[in-house]
This record gives C-alpha cells, sequence and structure tokens, in this order.
C-alpha cells in the first residue's frame, strides 16, 4: 500500500512539474510579443471565386510600422498586451489583445456588427490560452482558444475563426462581410510573425456561406531598442487611466454573457473617434453613457 502511494505521489509530482513547465513556456511566449517593434504589414488575394467578371480583387497591401506592445494587466490566467503604434513623433492607441487560460466564455463573431456569447465546457479547453483581440476602441473583434505548441525550438500558436473586415479593406469593400481567419503567432529570435490565412466570405441568415475569395498575410514584428518607442511609452503613462475606464465599461458588457449587436455610428460618428477625442479626465459615469449608446438594446 505504501509502495501505491509513494509511485501515486511522484506521478503527481512529475504530472505537476511538467504541465508547470508547459504552463511557463506558454506565458513566456505571449510575453515575447510585447517591446518595440518594427513591422512590416503584407496581405495578398491569392485566390477569388466570385462569378461576377467585373469583379476586382483588393490591391497588394505592403506597409511598414514601428510599434510599441505593452503589458497592461497581468495575474495569474490573463495577460493584456496594448498595442501602440509609432509615427512622425505621435502616438495612436492601436488594437489589443488578452491572453486567457482555459477561458470558457466566448464572444464569436456572427456578421454586420453581431456577435453570438458561446460557452465551452473545460474539457474543450483543458491546457488551452483564449485569444481576445479588441478593436482600437475596445470594442470586440474576434477571439478564438487553442494550445501553444513548443516542439523543435519552435513556438506557435494556431486557430481559426470568424471576424469583422479588417479596417484596410472595410473602407473599400461590401462585397463580403465576413473574414474567417486562420491565425498562427510563431515567436522568433528576432521578434515574432502573424501569418494569417484568411477567407473572404459572404454571410446572410439562413444561408450557406460564399466564399468569395482568399488571402495571405504575413505582418512581421522585427524587435528593435525600446528607445525608437520612447514617446509610446510616455503617451502611455498619461493616458493608462482613461483607458482602463473604458476597459471596465466593456468587461462589463462582455460579462452579461449574452449576444451583443453594436451600432457602426451614432449621430454620425464611430465610436472611436468619440473616445479619441475625450479628455483623458473624462469621469467613467461619461465614458460609460457614451460607450453603451453604440451597444444595440
Amino acid at each position: 500500500m505504501k509502495t501505491l502511494l509513494t509511485i501515486s505521489t511522484l506521478y503527481l509530482f512529475h504530472l505537476t512539474y511538467f504541465s508547470q513547465t508547459k504552463f511557463e513556456q506558454d506565458i513566456e511566449a505571449i510575453k515575447s510579443m510585447c517591446g518595440c517593434f518594427e513591422i512590416d504589414f503584407k496581405f495578398a488575394e491569392t485566390f477569388n471565386y466570385s462569378k461576377d467578371s467585373n469583379y476586382i480583387p483588393s490591391k497588394t497591401y505592403n506597409v511598414g510600422a514601428l510599434e510599441y506592445a505593452q503589458l497592461v494587466e497581468e495575474t495569474e490566467n490573463k495577460l493584456v498586451i496594448q498595442h501602440l503604434l509609432v509615427f512622425g513623433g505621435g502616438v495612436m492607441k492601436h488594437w489589443r489583445q488578452d491572453w486567457l487560460y482555459e477561458n470558457n466564455d466566448f464572444m464569436m463573431y456572427n456578421h454586420d456588427n453581431k456577435w453570438t456569447y458561446k460557452n465551452l465546457s473545460d474539457s474543450n479547453v483543458a491546457g488551452q490560452w483564449t485569444q481576445k483581440v479588441y478593436q482600437v476602441d475596445d470594442s470586440p473583434r474576434y477571439e478564438g482558444s487553442a494550445s501553444w505548441v513548443h516542439i523543435d525550438g519552435k513556438h506557435f500558436w494556431e486557430n481559426t475563426t470568424d471576424a469583422p473586415l479588417p479596417r484596410r479593406e472595410h473602407t473599400k469593400r461590401s462585397d463580403y462581410n465576413v473574414s474567417v481567419r486562420t491565425n498562427r503567432h510563431e515567436i522568433l529570435d528576432k521578434g515574432w510573425v502573424h501569418d494569417q490565412d484568411n477567407k473572404k466570405v459572404v454571410r446572410e441568415e439562413d444561408i450557406k456561406d460564399l466564399i468569395l475569395a482568399e488571402e495571405k498575410g504575413i505582418n512581421s514584428y522585427n524587435r528593435v531598442d525600446d528607445s525608437k518607442c520612447q514617446s509610446a511609452v510616455e503617451w502611455w503613462n498619461e493616458n493608462k487611466d482613461f483607458w482602463s475606464n473604458v476597459r471596465d465599461v466593456w468587461d462589463d458588457v462582455y460579462t452579461l454573457n449574452s449576444d451583443l449587436q453594436l451600432h457602426e455610428k451614432v449621430e454620425g460618428k464611430r465610436l472611436y473617434s468619440v473616445l479619441f477625442n475625450m479628455d483623458t479626465k473624462t469621469s467613467p459615469k461619461k465614458i460609460k453613457k457614451s460607450i453603451l449608446k453604440y451597444v444595440k438594446e
């Protein structure tokens, strides 16, 4: 009996040890996406399936940028990374990514500014990390769950999920309304890469999805000295309290665990424009009132 207990104890110790080691590797990989980076955003439409002879594919997109990714929250099972664009001496709040360990609650994009709440069982998310991606105004964008993989010197996470159109397409295309994105985040010695295989989809209620075209995207984040992003560090220190209040409002919306639909504009203005023009000392009450105008009842 004593021998059996000893064997069981050793088994549990080794199981825990290796589980913790994997968890620590996951954390290290996620944190590796923080810092100052010179980025190459590259997208090219690869195939199109339109039956319209006048179909015009998107032009190849190739843009460079300087961006600072700041770790703004860290708890045992959650990391929040805020991306900030640096340009010509100025700074602009960019996208945000939250990473949650073994998360059960999801806001899955449907179409036309609608998100459907979905709850996954513990067994479906065991050992997995959810990446939740948000717009510049901290409204939802897309999210998905998968395991980080650490093998043969490679460290990556990969998931396929539905998303709204990216801004580079949203401002130019109206012939499709959903991007089915396969996102692969891989950590490299010099930084990291966001590799994408996207399908441009036409989605309507009670009708089978129509794949209009496919797209390849490669966003390369090449690490540079943090001094190049010092203006972003300073900007965030001056604005972080305001954006913390914004996140608090959205968190209250998300924790309702119900479907969500947003207005694209209110009184002719998009939400990011309203928030970007607010004073950083604006009260949480006024921030909440402004955001909730965009939530459809």
